[in-house]
């Protein structure tokens, strides 16, 4: 790596990354003729080495502009590099240098990757064909708020289940953030510029958060967390056009649409938006994405664009009741405030049902997951793992983990996972040397001390039992709708999924509750007004894709409501 610039310069950064040492000089080159005065040209040799530069001017408060990369690099691409350069620094302005037959690579990159242009080699000369195109990115880089995000201090032990919670919530709210154990120099240090001291028993009381603000928060609830890094809780308006319930790609693209279209649009969601689909390290049949798109990207993405249509987006509000009064529909909130509106859209999506085996639940947190907990995907690096469960989330956490694990073992009840999981990740699967599936397979104890140190294994057709070493075990099982909370507000299904339109009653019978002269509307409830979109609904299909699109139709139909009003 070449920093060409003097120790202790401050000035803006232009980094450029080609594995072939001739094409990377000539671009160091190019670039310091026309920006060494007022830019740091920085040159790496791979997308590993380009990473490390960008992390390290990260953390000294540096700023890079531009980032230059080219396609065609062993080990790690130009599109996978870019891609990782997006979560280090996002706002700087991305560049493909590519060959002619790579033209289409580039393209695509524009929808990995936000690619910002792409450039043909070779560039001569660099006056018509290199300048312009920086002279532009630069400024419009200059115009965009690229000031240094401030980053929250989280201190916490290694294995505390609540530790492990805070990271996952401010990272699946992308909030930016550092990571100090309490066993380590740093983290001592801010536990005593804290005043954060332990016990009569020895006991620390931990997580302790540090956000922007400088208030040391001890312990904090996500409320509480949420407030103090700046995410929105509480509602601007008593009444709206629309409420979505549920953050998921349902509830954002009902929000997305709903806003865009001029509804008074709020969604409210329970811990962060995403979902499930949030949370998942690839998605690689979702339209539009042929080299896939991770769950952070896509939920940041349609939460920025339902932002910008001004739809608000509440966090940590946890909804307990849905009430009708006239033609207002009411939405309760655990700690007793409500809001109201003229329709409402379910979205809540499901949630993976617990793990019933003895030393599961203590392990929690602490070897235990559920959900793919991408935060710990680093510290699985070169260790076993398992994960349980045969459906789509289960294998592209296996594909994401395999990558740094010793060992990724799938356990599925089932005979197989052809009738569970789409056919293009079984065959990622089957590609991949560590990574296993076991069939007929469950697990029913999980012991260990501080941490999860071995599972107990037994064959569901031989009733054999196996104890194996495991450090991180990860649970994808079920789909429980969260629904509870509704009662009997409206019609639900024996499993608790909410029935909409023509399954709400045979032909002839009536339905419970409804006195309008019309039938329900296809994703509306046996509420008038108050629609479902997406995994929650009864016979969904359980497809990002899919809850996306009803989110969509689920808003045409709230038009359609509200024209008779």
């Amino acid at each position: 790596m070449t920093v060409t610039a003097p120790e202790g310069a401050t000035r803006t950064a232009i980094l450029t990354v080609d594995d072939d040492p001739g094409v990377s000089r000539a671009v160091a080159r190019d670039l310091r003729r026309k920006y060494g005065q007022e830019h740091r040209i920085v040159r790496a040799e791979s997308g590993q080495e380009a990473l490390e530069a960008l992390r390290q001017m990260k953390l000294r408060g540096d700023m890079v502009a531009v980032i230059l990369a080219d396609y065609r690099m062993p080990q790690m691409n130009g599109i996978e590099f870019l891609e990782h350069a997006m979560d280090v620094f996002p706002s700087a302005r991305r560049v493909l240098l590519t060959a002619y037959a790579d033209t289409e690579a580039a393209i695509d990159a524009i929808n990995v990757v936000d690619l910002d242009h792409y450039l043909l080699k070779p560039w001569d000369p660099p006056e018509e064909k290199l300048y312009p195109v920086v002279d532009e990115l630069l400024e419009a880089w200059g115009e965009s708020d690229h000031r240094p995000v401030p980053e929250t201090k989280i201190v916490g032990h290694r294995w505390s289940a609540r530790s492990s919670e805070v990271r996952e919530f401010l990272a699946r709210n992308q909030v930016p953030y550092r990571w100090y154990s309490s066993d380590e120099p740093e983290g001592q240090r801010l536990l005593s510029a804290a005043g954060v001291e332990p016990d009569s028993n020895g006991r620390l009381r931990l997580p302790v958060v540090i956000p922007p603000d400088g208030e040391a928060l001890i312990e904090p609830a996500d409320a509480e967390l949420a407030t103090h890094v700046g995410l929105a809780t509480t509602p601007s308006k008593d009444f709206y056009d629309l409420i979505v319930i549920g953050g998921g790609p349902a509830g954002l693209g009902a929000a997305v649409y709903g806003a865009s279209e001029g509804l008074r649009t709020v969604l409210v969601e329970r811990t962060a938006t995403g979902g499930q689909a949030g949370q998942s390290s690839r998605i690689e049949n979702y339209l539009g994405f042929p080299d896939g798109v991770s769950g952070a990207q896509l939920t940041s993405r349609a939460r920025r664009q339902a932002a910008k249509f001004g739809a608000e987006v509440l966090t940590t509000r946890d909804v307990i009741g849905l009430e009708v009064h006239g033609s207002a529909r009411s939405v309760r909130f655990a700690d007793g405030s409500g809001i109201d509106a003229h329709t409402v859209i379910l979205a809540t999506g499901v949630s993976y049902r617990r793990l019933e085996a003895p030393g599961v639940d203590e392990m929690n947190g602490r070897g235990v997951f559920y959900g793919s907990a991408l935060t710990e995907a680093a510290a699985c690096s070169g260790q076993d793992v398992f994960i349980v469960g045969g459906a789509n989330s289960a294998g592209q956490a296996a594909v994401y983990l395999a990558r740094g694990a010793k060992s990724v073992t799938i356990l599925v009840r089932g005979p197989s996972l052809e009738r569970s999981m789409s056919y293009y990740l079984i065959q990622q699967i089957s590609g991949i040397a560590n990574l296993s599936v076991r069939t007929c397979t469950e697990v029913i104890r999980a012991e260990g001390g501080k941490h999860l140190e071995s599972l107990t294994l037994r064959d569901t057709s031989t009733g054999e039992t196996e104890t194996v070493s495991a450090q991180w075990l990860f649970v994808f099982i079920g789909a429980r709708p969260v629904t509870d909370w509704l009662d009997d507000a409206v019609v639900r299904d024996e499993r608790g999924f909410v029935v909409t339109g023509p399954d709400l009653a045979a032909p002839g019978q009536k339905i419970r509750g409804w006195n309008l002269d019309r039938s329900p509307y296809h994703l509306e409830t046996s509420v008038p007004g108050v629609f479902v979109a997406g995994d929650v609904r009864a016979e969904s299909a359980k497809r990002v894709a899919s809850a996306v699109g009803e989110g969509a139709m689920a808003v045409m139909l709230v038009h359609r409501y509200l024209e008779k009003l």
